[in-house]
């Protein structure tokens, strides 16, 4: 059974499910190059039945999500999603009718689908699969939050637990809580997409001149450098509650903006930042506690845009009622495509079989292939072979910035070892060398670390165990390891780590390995290989391109070192 999940929205993308396991997926920005890419997914659906050598006819399912009025009118006229993606990313002025835009973009993205939107979405999408061949697949369209919770429970590995789904909307709704008990997805409360935190959070990304959808990371980041506000004098915290798993805002999401742009006015912007960050962790973990109390289950999987945010993850995880939490590693719309295609697996009895302790699913390239990238840029390089990873550890201990290439793709946000920038973690001035010159980023944002996981218990104070493998978490640095993690860690002394096994093979479980002998513990500063506001690197003409344009130091890309002359 070969099964196709697709979106086409934010962060566009296709996953290839067999017979019940995934075994190749990219998302659409990989592949055109722009950063959150909204088109049809068309080049990640040649790139799935390439990898597998299927023709077209060979797809049994195409599983799509879905299909509220808004999504479907941007399936009927693309250049409404493209205008506002040009605008979001700040690629056009805004216009003299933007503050109406915005207004109606978030008031029609509450509506709930209905028989017509189904029908119109249904037919256009139809359409669209014929255009790449896919004629004979069955079509199904697969609610958006569905896909979700089915993305987080079937890749958790858990047999019994919470689901919970935060996101910013979907199909007309904001949030979820289910119960996954022996392969059986069960819904028991919703949030309207008039309630959403996420639709908050995007407001107030917006109002501080941030890229909604984009830059809520960097929101976090900025709230560590304000001073503590109390709860009781939080002006924001009320605005939200929570009751039974279900979230009721003062303000639809289409409303909140003037209200957020009255109390930004009274407050500087890192002020700004923290009471809204304060109001997601308290709304998140009141989310979760109730959907741990009324399923009775201890374990819980969280899917959504809102779960990206890995303070308020570590909140949850801290919880006394959480005995083991799960985060899908492509919380976001970008993970949708996965989530579509289990359920629709599910459907058809299959039982699936997707583990998530190896992300490295999309497109990779021979040497023969890398060797001529290198030649077209006329790079001198040096086939190393095995002795790479030693190589490369040499060059971290001497201070030097390092491209890292290998392998398959990494598949969701973070780079985890296969397209990475790699340093030594316990260097502030190479931190601040690599937000300057090369990812060109606000100087506040933290990079992160990649560790092995013996490591993890010494070097995290609040270090709890689990597979947090994918840089879904932050956590508490130890008093006694912060200058060893000086480059790695945020200003009040949290990271978000990827666990790497001490026993995984690979050049980069072997790099971190090495690390310990040079700089006494077996960790690195990981960070995405491109530059700011670009997508990941795919191919090797990007990853040469990216290095000529950057300040790196070398370039680990296959078998080949290319060192930069002083």
């Amino acid at each position: 059974m070969n099964i196709l999940g697709i979106w086409d929205g934010h962060d566009s993308g296709a996953a290839l499910v067999q017979d019940g396991r995934l075994t190749f997926a990219v998302n659409e920005e990989r592949l055109t190059r722009r950063k959150l890419e909204i088109v049809f997914p068309t080049r990640s659906i040649e790139a799935c039945l390439r990898h597998a050598a299927l023709s077209p006819d060979r797809i049994d399912i195409v599983a799509a999500t879905t299909c509220d009025p808004a999504k479907t009118l941007g399936r009927l006229w693309p250049g409404s999603k493209e205008r506002y993606y040009n605008v979001r990313r700040r690629k056009t002025a805004q216009g003299p009718l933007a503050g109406l835009t915005r207004t109606m973009k978030y008031r029609m993205t509450e509506w709930s689908p209905g028989p017509v939107s189904r029908a119109i979405s249904s037919m256009v999408l139809k359409r669209q699969l014929a255009r790449c061949g896919l004629n004979r697949a069955e079509l199904q369209i697969v609610d958006h939050h569905v896909a979700h919770a089915a993305a987080a429970a079937w890749t958790s590995g858990f047999n019994r637990c919470a689901v919970l789904t935060i996101d910013g909307l979907g199909d007309g709704l904001s949030a979820t809580v289910s119960t996954f008990t022996d392969g059986r997805l069960v819904r028991i409360a919703a949030s309207s997409a008039r309630n959403s935190i996420g639709v908050f959070f995007e407001h107030v990304t917006n109002l501080l001149n941030m890229r909604e959808l984009e830059d809520e990371g960097k929101v976090m980041a900025l709230a560590d450098y304000a001073a503590p506000i109390a709860d009781q004098d939080n002006p924001l915290l009320p605005w939200v509650r929570v009751k039974d798993a279900i979230i009721t805002c003062k303000w639809p999401g289409h409303a909140l903006r003037r209200p957020l742009a009255h109390v930004h006015w009274r407050f500087p912007n890192e002020q700004f930042a923290y009471l809204a960050q304060q109001t997601v962790e308290r709304v998140v973990v009141a989310l979760a506690q109730d959907a741990l109390r009324l399923t009775g289950h201890r374990q819980l999987a969280l899917a959504g845009g809102v779960v990206s945010n890995v303070k308020a993850t570590r909140q949850i995880r801290l919880l006394a009622e959480v005995d083991d939490l799960f985060v899908f590693p492509h919380m976001g719309d970008g993970g949708l495509p996965l989530g579509a295609a289990t359920m629709a697996s599910v459907r058809r009895g299959d039982v699936p079989r997707i583990e998530m302790n190896r992300l490295d699913v999309g497109p990779s390239y021979d040497p023969p292939v890398i060797e001529s990238s290198l030649r077209a840029a006329d790079l001198p390089a040096t086939c190393v072979g095995s002795s790479l990873p030693c190589r490369v550890t040499e060059l971290l201990a001497a201070g030097k910035v390092v491209m890292w290439f290998q392998g398959a793709m990494e598949y969701g946000p973070r780079a985890l070892g296969h397209r990475s920038v790699l340093a030594r973690p316990d260097r502030a001035e190479l931190r601040d060398r690599l937000n300057l010159v090369l990812k060109r980023r606000v100087w506040y944002q933290p990079f992160c670390p990649s560790m092995l996981e013996s490591e993890a218990p010494r070097l995290l104070a609040d270090w709890t165990g689990g597979r947090n493998r994918a840089m879904t978490m932050a956590y508490k640095v130890s008093e006694d390891y912060r200058n060893q993690l000086a480059g790695v860690m945020s200003v009040d002394g949290t990271c978000r780590p990827q666990i790497v096994g001490d026993d995984d093979e690979g050049p980069f479980a072997e790099v971190l390995r090495l690390a310990r002998r040079h700089w006494n513990v077996a960790a690195v500063l990981n960070t995405s290989f491109n530059i700011h506001g670009e997508p990941l690197v795919c191919s090797p003409d990007e990853a040469v391109d990216v290095f000529l344009r950057s300040g790196a130091d070398a370039l680990a890309i296959g078998p080949f070192l290319v060192t930069r002359p002083a």
